[in-house]
């Protein structure tokens, strides 16, 4: 009785990984593309540069351009500067993702439509106790979204 659940989840997480690896795909298909617009006319706001606030972190950097912090203001600059950097990384990704997401509809509904399935199986398995209340309202929304890939053909995501 346990099988099939198993077979779904494990079902479920390809599908998952198979989005993952699409989004994957689409990210740097997106950024290599605006890299290479930006790079006709001006820098990329992908690529780090010292006027948006990043630079390169070589394992053997230049000795002109490699400070040594001597006193503890420099070291907790530094850190607070490549703490700034790491959030502004994140930003860009995440817009990165939502554009990516927005300009193809049929990746983003199979993503939504994967996510709201795999608490099903996990609940039945019993590795995510997740209530029922919850996992209806999943089993609901992920009908909803297959209702809409029948509605509209385009939105069915091609493999």
């Amino acid at each position: 009785m346990i099988g099939w659940r198993r077979y779904y989840l494990f079902a479920l997480i390809l599908n998952l990984t198979r989005d993952a690896y699409e989004i994957h795909l689409l990210m740097e298909r997106e950024a290599w593309s605006s890299s290479a617009k930006g790079s006709l006319s001006s820098p990329s706001p992908l690529a780090p540069t010292p006027e948006n606030g990043e630079f390169s972190l070589s394992p053997f950097p230049s000795p002109a351009s490699a400070p040594v912090p001597a006193f503890p203001i420099i070291t907790a600059r530094l850190n607070r500067q490549l703490r700034l950097n790491r959030q502004l990384r994140h930003h860009r990704q995440l817009r990165l993702l939502v554009s990516v997401l927005r300009s193809n509809p049929p990746l983003l509904l199979d993503l939504l439509k994967n996510l709201c399935d795999v608490f099903i199986p996990l609940d039945l398995l019993a590795l995510y106790p997740a209530g029922t209340g919850f996992v209806g309202a999943c089993g609901l929304a992920s009908s909803i979204l297959t209702i809409l890939t029948i509605i509209h053909p385009w939105l069915k995501l091609k493999p």
